[in-house]
């Protein structure tokens, strides 16, 4: 789940290329949370918090939530791929793995998360992170299956 539209086009194209292929793994969804409007009038809390209100408004009872967040756990590719397999077999629901808005999340999404991972130590934009996820995702499931795209 991504919080605002995926803008630049070469990274939507390549988005998408790697959600298509994703598809011959496992159901793959992704679903933006749009852009507030008008939020010049509010604080980054109170942006924070109309963002978790929409985020909560699409969770579904059983989902577990997972943030990208600077300060979560970092992964090699192999050891995020474990963590992906370990997840399908102990998520009854959804795995939604989400990406905050530009000032991060509220304290009620960090409340409600049920882990946190990092893609790198370095701060990248949205439009970045979307798209490393997203292949780190499909490189994960070509590691679980043994498929020559992941080199060591």
């Amino acid at each position: 789940m991504f919080i605002g539209k995926t803008t630049g086009k070469l990274f939507q194209e390549a988005i998408s290329d790697y959600q298509q292929r994703l598809t011959h793994y496992v159901p793959f969804a992704i679903e933006e949370v749009p852009d507030l409007k008008n939020t010049k009038s509010l604080t980054e809390e109170q942006q924070k918090e109309k963002e978790a209100d929409m985020v909560f408004d699409r969770l579904q009872s059983g989902d577990v939530l997972v943030l990208l967040d600077e300060k979560g756990k970092e992964f090699t590719s192999r050891e995020f791929s474990t963590f992906l397999e370990n997840k399908m077999h102990t998520v009854n629901k959804r795995l939604v793995l989400l990406i905050g808005g530009p000032y991060g999340f509220s304290q009620r999404i960090y409340d409600a998360a049920q882990g946190k991972i990092s893609l790198s130590k370095m701060t990248f934009s949205h439009q970045m992170v979307r798209l490393f996820l997203v292949e780190q995702i499909y490189r994960a499931f070509t590691i679980m299956r043994g498929e020559p795209y992941h080199h060591d």
